[in-house]
């Protein structure tokens, strides 16, 4: 029993242990499935799921049918024209990465492409080559085939020139890729990356960023360096570039330093100004077209012994098979480069999902991306994922759809086709100046290291060993370092820091009206913070984005009515002055506005959402008003799982549903040091323990004791809180049927403060 002006409660039960407390309530039995009933799910097939499985195999039959011609038609055509100029430049330019002649990026540029339009579930994401991917490719191409001396001994390499020899190393590793992709997708093993953290990938991609800045050096410096592979494979091409230097072109120099300082500051220009440009200023491509004439009308090949691109064959070749005795070779590395590729093309597919608000398939993309590498290595291009910048260029441009890709490989095909002999007198140098102003972003992500030692040591040790090793040891034996380091960091962890408790689950307990606790029973960190929100979500029964947005929409629209004047407001609240009926606003522009929190102002009042809305306007209805996040059992967070908590907390907050969190013990160590809390998340909302933050809610809304029970042998007068002070954990909320068995008093708060007990593990809290 409560009293009225103190904080002391009459706490009265039976002295309970868990088993007796089983004994005395029907507990609720769930029945799971056992693995015969699963093997016999997984080959039943009827209509409809042979009608799923169609969509889920071809992805561009589910977004074809919602394509809004004349919305999103200009669009992608816009967008496809400017990433097929871009495509074609970073072909030649990443081709040189790969150790290949500059046309053969051409075709990775176009064949990967046309098979993700049919088979790839991101929208937005544009495929081709990728200069990790490149890299990786090359170190192999070099090892089999080097610049100088024979290949190895390998049947099937008789008889070829040293680049016949290449490219097929280079479709051959590519094919294993694809197969590996293919096996994965298949076997629906798509959930390996989450054991890629973005630590991980970016002390990977940070290597990657260093190895490609020396590969291009040659190109920029003009020197004739051969191609080296293996372990402290970039020191030794640093000693050869250091031993060469005074054999430095001096046209090459100012060529590449000219591009790289133009490009550079137009790409910051874009960058600054994008809200203004319509679209992106193509600065590599014009720079290459000028580069192009200069260089042919100066004849800068014969006058100044600069390297150019040279001879580029019109149409595309004929098919090959792979060389099995190839395979066998490149086996090693063909699986980091399966798990990489997918890996960066997944993740920023995964970032533009979220923005535009549709979901991707991991295993999916898996198979879209083995078939596109293994048809496109019949044809003779290398390993395909994608450029970070050209994805970039395809959605700030307007891109909506796939089709946009498909623009920009027939850009691509009619640069191979018709006029890519306009190409030949380009200087590798501006090749390789376009490639290392391109390394940018991946390189200021060293600006991380000290963001990441102050806010997680561990995540910043992951960091620095994965971009160690593979600077030092290559890319491929880095990148097995780097998942060693990462693994040993989450298993330490996760010993030290691992504990939980249970929670009892009876028949006469249950939440509160317009509460939802939800507890979280393990840590918290990269690879299971998406497992964390989808729950959540499922858990509270609606999306908080999704409300927001809808509720957002619903203002923008009553706003308009009432500018219009076809909607007043009244004393009897808002009337509908129009005779037609009006439909829902599908305006499409400004959908950032969509995500702010709801703004009330220049309305006549505040809109109360569990009514009926005006104007035949629907807002899903959320009848939940508090949300309680138990962490009692979370033992830390990484820098991935503080992100996506923010998030979430962010998006119930604009929600305005009051949101709780208890037993949260890190909340000192981690959250204000990393700035956790700002103006909508609030210190205010964390509990001491989940008893607390339950007597603040049930304070606050005292109706939600009133909900009845499902049950009809049950009748409630009032609620009784059951927490359990030994494990520091709450049992429920039982109701007054359950507190007749009571028969003894065990704890005892006086006014005064005084404390008699004969039991301090379990308490009940009366409320009336």
């Amino acid at each position: 029993m409560m009293r009225t002006g103190a904080k002391e409660f009459v706490v009265v039960r039976p002295l309970y242990s868990e088993e007796a407390f089983a004994q005395d309530h029907e507990k609720v039995y769930r029945h799971g499935k056992t693995m015969l009933d699963h093997v016999k799910d997984y080959f039943t097939c009827d209509a409809k799921r042979a009608k799923n499985a169609a969509l889920s195999l071809l992805p561009v039959i589910g977004w074809m049918k919602i394509y809004r011609i004349k919305d999103w038609l200009l669009s992608d055509i816009v967008s496809g024209v400017s990433t097929g100029l871009v495509a074609v430049l970073q072909g030649l330019a990443y081709c040189l990465l790969a150790s290949l002649p500059p046309w053969y990026g051409l075709f990775s540029a176009f064949f990967p492409v046309v098979i993700y339009f049919f088979l790839g579930t991101s929208r937005h994401i544009s495929v081709g080559p990728f200069p990790v991917l490149c890299l990786m490719i090359g170190s192999v191409v070099t090892r089999i085939v080097p610049d100088e001396g024979p290949a190895l001994n390998i049947t099937g390499l008789e008889g070829l020139t040293r680049d016949e020899q290449r490219v097929l190393v280079a479709s051959s590793l590519t094919f294993l890729t694809g197969i590996m992709q293919l096996a994965m997708g298949i076997l629906q093993v798509g959930f390996v990356v989450m054991y890629l953290s973005d630590t991980l990938v970016s002390g990977f991609t940070t290597a990657a960023a260093v190895h490609i800045l020396v590969s291009q050096l040659k190109f920029v410096l003009g020197l004739t360096v051969p191609g080296i592979s293996g372990p402290l494979s970039l020191i030794y091409t640093l000693e050869i570039i250091f031993n060469k230097i005074t054999s430095t072109n001096v046209c090459d120099v100012v060529i590449s330093l000219v591009i790289m300082v133009v490009v550079f500051i137009v790409k910051e220009l874009n960058d600054r100004f994008k809200s203004k440009l319509p679209v992106p200023i193509p600065i590599e491509v014009i720079m290459t077209v000028i580069a192009c004439g200069v260089s042919y009308a100066f004849d800068f090949k014969t006058r100044y012994g600069i390297d150019v691109v040279g001879h580029i064959p019109k149409g595309y070749e004929s098919p090959i098979a792979p060389n099995l005795h190839i395979l066998q070779e490149t086996a090693v590395e063909a699986f980091p480069m399966a798990i990489v590729g997918f890996a960066v093309a997944f993740s920023v597919a995964k970032v533009y999902s979220v923005k535009h608000d549709y979901t991707i398939d991991g295993n999916q993309e898996l198979i879209a991306f083995g078939v596109s590498n293994i048809f496109g290595a019949s044809f003779k291009s290398f390993a395909a994922s994608t450029a970070l910048s050209r994805s970039a260029v395809q959605e700030s441009t307007g891109g909506k759809t796939q089709i946009a890709g498909l623009l920009s490989a027939i850009i691509v095909m009619i640069v191979t086709l018709a006029i890519g002999f306009l190409l030949e007198p380009l200087p590798k140098s501006v090749l390789g100046a376009v490639v290392i102003v391109n390394l940018k972003g991946m390189l200021m992500q060293f600006r991380d290291i000290p963001y990441l030692w102050r806010r997680d040591k561990p995540d910043c040790v992951v960091w620095l060993g994965t971009c160690t090793a593979a600077i030092l040891l290559g890319l491929d034996l880095g990148l097995a370092a780097g998942l060693g380091v990462e693994l040993i960091s989450v298993v330490l962890r996760a010993q030290l820091y691992v504990f939980g408790c249970k929670m009892n689950d009876s028949l006469q307990i249950y939440e509160p009206e317009g509460v939802k606790i939800f507890r979280i029973p393990s840590p918290i960190f990269f690879a299971n913070i998406e497992f964390f929100r989808s729950k959540l979500v499922e858990a509270v029964g609606f999306n908080p984005l999704r409300v927001l947005r809808k509720r957002n929409k619903a203002l923008r629209m009553i706003r308009k009515l009432l500018k219009k004047g076809d909607l007043q407001w009244t004393s009897k609240g808002f009337l509908n002055t129009s005779c037609g009926f009006i439909k829902e606003s599908e305006d499409e522009s400004n959908m950032e506005e969509l995500d702010l929190p709801t703004d009330f102002k220049d309305l006549p009042v505040r809109i109360d959402w569990s009514t009926e809305l005006p104007a035949n306007i629907i807002v899903p209805r959320v009848d939940l008003h508090s949300l309680v996040l138990d962490f009692a059992a979370v033992s830390f967070l990484d820098i991935s799982a503080l992100k996506g908590l923010k998030t979430v907390t962010f998006l119930f907050c604009q929600k305005n549903l009051f949101l709780y969190m208890c037993d949260f013990y890190i909340r000192e160590i981690k959250l204000h040091d990393c700035c956790f809390f700002d103006d909508e998340v609030q210190s205010s909302m964390f509990f001491l323990t989940l008893h607390d933050a339950m007597l603040h809610i049930l304070k606050k809304h005292p109706e939600s004791t009133e909900k009845k029970s499902d049950f009809d042998r049950v009748k409630k007068t009032h609620f009784y809180l059951v927490e359990n002070t030994k494990h520091n954990t709450i049992l429920g909320i039982v109701n007054s049927s359950f507190v007749l068995q009571i028969v003894t008093t065990v704890t005892v708060h006086h006014p005064e403060g005084s404390l008699r007990s004969r039991d301090r593990n379990v308490r009940i809290h009366f409320y009336f």
